[in-house]
């Protein structure tokens, strides 16, 4: 355990799986002076409003409301700072943080771990990131795939989310265990522990959680948390050259695909259409026939899909620009390809049941071998 005195507990989870009503019962719960970080994305902190008219007795509570951004990007050097302060005051037990419905846990944290690297004396200690789980959510969009056609990309990056939290989180709680009968729950804890197979699962309904069992756990390891996503062991134990995919103990497989030429935007888009039901999740950057600029990343979650245009490939800046990077991070150029530069499609496939020959030809069948870059600009 921590030598450390004040556990800090992220909460995370998208938003309306529960996160303010998790913490108006933990407040409610009065057992220690808690500090209280709320973040939210609007002008007007609409969670922090919501608990302060609770009518739970504040004065064991300090809250501090930061809008307009979200801690793991635009307000994170004020989130730290925040901290920092909090630090600081000896009365204070326990910190609890209500991240951004839209924030990336693995950031958060690892602001943290760059705090108490720095800050070796520091009163606090990062306990739990826990992910607020709306299971009829999952139910509905993860595993069975209930929304309109009009609504599909914008589902598709929302589960995409929703999973990247789950992923990244050394506790579930799942929420809303009211509206699904014994056996749908029981599927989505499977389908769950398809996709993160370390996390405790806690259910409930309504966010009513014991703070002790949030508290009374094995202190957040970043590695071992990391390490927890499918997505993660796939990269970390697949070879990529392996005939077969990787099998785990729970009969999950997973490969990691890499291929330096581009994929077909239409054909890729096609595959996609039909993507393999087998397949629970795909993650990866790859990159288009028709763009050598960007770099894109595509997610998958259960039935949903999306194609995200990220940052340019380090081959495509200026000439001018581009020498001194590679001289000064001449690293860089241990992949370096002669025509294609840093631009790579690797894609990390988990699934049950599928054929990774298959899955490979059919991305084979989406590879289009350009004439140049300078046809694409």
């Amino acid at each position: 355990m921590s030598t450390r005195e004040v556990p800090i507990v992220i909460i995370t989870g998208y938003l309306g799986s529960g996160k303010t009503t998790l913490m108006q019962n933990i407040l409610k719960q009065e057992k220690r002076k808690i500090a209280l970080i709320v973040n939210d994305m609007g002008s007007v902190n609409i969670d922090a409003s919501l608990l302060n008219k609770t009518g739970n007795k504040l004065v064991q509570v300090e809250m501090v409301q930061m809008q307009n951004g979200c801690i793991c990007c635009t307000l994170r050097e004020e989130f730290m700072a925040e901290i920092e302060r909090l630090s600081n005051d000896k009365s204070i037990e326990a910190i609890f943080v209500e991240a951004s419905g839209i924030s990336e846990p693995s950031s958060i944290a690892g602001a943290f771990v760059n705090y108490e690297e720095m800050t070796p004396d520091t009163r606090v200690y990062l306990k739990t990131v826990c992910s607020v789980v709306d299971v009829d959510r999952i139910y509905r969009e993860f595993l069975h795939d209930l929304r309109s056609e009009e609504e599909e990309n914008e589902d598709g990056d929302i589960i995409n989310l929703i999973i990247d939290q789950i992923e990244f989180c050394n506790l579930m709680i799942l929420n809303k265990t009211d509206l699904l009968n014994k056996d749908q729950l029981e599927e989505v804890k499977k389908g769950l522990r398809d996709i993160q197979q370390e996390a405790e699962m806690i259910e409930c309904t309504h966010g009513n959680v014991d703070l002790d069992v949030i508290l009374n756990r094995e202190d957040f390891c970043f590695e071992d948390v990391e390490a927890f996503s499918a997505v993660q062991k796939a990269l970390n134990n697949c070879e990529h050259d392996d005939e077969k995919a990787c099998v785990d103990e729970y009969g999950i497989s997973s490969f990691v695909f890499e291929e330096k030429r581009p994929f077909n935007r239409d054909s890729f888009n096609k595959m996609v259409e039909k993507y393999p039901e087998q397949l629970i999740r795909t993650k990866g950057y790859i990159w288009f026939s028709d763009d050598w600029e960007h770099v894109q990343l595509f997610e998958q979650a259960g039935r949903n899909a999306s194609v995200t245009e990220l940052t340019p490939w380090v081959s495509s800046w200026p000439e001018k620009e581009l020498e001194p990077v590679l001289a000064d991070f001449p690293d860089l150029k241990d992949d370096w390809d002669e025509t294609y530069g840093d631009r790579l499609n690797q894609l990390v496939f988990i699934g049950k049941g599928y054929e990774k020959s298959e899955i490979v030809d059919l991305l084979y069948g989406c590879i289009e071998e350009p004439a140049s870059s300078d046809e694409c600009d």
